[in-house]
């Protein structure tokens, strides 16, 4: 796929950020193998490509415009990007490198507290963390371990089981405290996530509550915003234990006894091609991770 028009060549940028380090042209063309006209060119060419000047020429040396000053840091930093990509997928590091993709729930609130653990024991391993929000999100390539809530798929290669969890109510100290009949409830807020398996029409039936009206209930996308809501006395949300135990305490809310939770029948699971074929780092995190779930 050709690059966009508007993003100048690699090469231009490689000539650029040298012609500026250097100060001249010919010691440039020494730095890269180019001849002296050469680096001109490509200084010629990305100047006309933004129609912009970068260097005020000199008989013996060239020195930046304010153009070529303001545009040098972005440089510098986008071969950096480039550069320390490249070493950690392609070079001498690249077993140390793990590529991680979880559910966003599970990531924010029982991984991200557990990570400074990780780090401790395997310093080596660099991690590239990306969050999922819907399923469709885990079809992206390139993650070597995934992380997902449902029931084992048919496509997975293999996978570890970590933990099922229970979905139960909570609110504030004050809030939980002062439910005790369908009346209490009836005055707050009930937060719904979309995108729950198990949601408060479930909760309530199990608690022999046949409805309520609609208009008290607020419908939303994901947990951690559910459970800031309740924190800040919006309403009565959804916990997920134990992987929202960590948010949970974080923002001081408790159970509402009155109301009971429900186990899942779908659990988190750790998916992977094989063991066989995993990196060091991916090794590493997965002997980790499922010494965490133990204990």
């Amino acid at each position: 796929m050709p690059l966009p028009q508007d993003i100048p060549s690699l090469n231009w940028l490689r000539v650029f950020e040298a012609a500026a380090r250097m100060e001249n042209f010919a010691r440039a063309g020494e730095l890269l193998n180019l001849s002296t006209s050469a680096i001109s060119q490509q200084i010629k060419a990305l100047e006309n490509h933004f129609d912009e000047k970068l260097f005020v020429r000199h008989a013996r040396s060239v020195e930046l415009t304010d153009a070529g000053h303001a545009f040098l840091p972005a440089v510098r930093q986008a071969l950096r990007t480039v550069e320390e990509s490249a070493a950690s997928l392609f070079g001498e590091e690249k077993g140390n490198t793990l590529t991680l993709q979880a559910t966003l729930v599970f990531a924010n609130s029982w991984l991200a507290p557990r990570l400074p653990d990780f780090s401790r024991r395997h310093p080596q391993v660099q991690l590239h963390l990306s969050g999922a929000y819907r399923d469709q999100d885990f079809q992206r390539a390139g993650a070597e371990l995934k992380i997902l809530f449902g029931p084992v798929h048919r496509s997975w290669a293999q996978c570890d089981r970590l933990f099922d969890e229970t979905v139960y109510p909570v609110a504030t100290a004050e809030v939980a405290a002062s439910l005790r009949s369908v009346d209490d409830l009836r005055q707050h807020r009930l937060i719904q996530i979309s995108t729950h398996r198990i949601n408060w029409n479930q909760i309530l039936h199990a608690a022999g509550i046949e409805s309520v009206p609609t208009r008290q209930m607020c419908f939303i996308e994901d947990t951690p915003m559910a459970m800031a809501m309740a924190a800040a006395g919006y309403g009565i949300a959804l916990a997920r234990s134990p992987t929202t135990d960590y948010l949970a305490a974080k923002f001081g809310l408790e159970a509402c006894d009155y109301l009971p939770g429900l186990k899942s029948s779908e659990a988190y699971y750790l998916v992977y091609q094989n063991v066989e074929s995993l990196s060091s780092a991916a090794t590493d995190f997965r002997d980790w991770l499922l010494e965490e779930v133990k204990s």
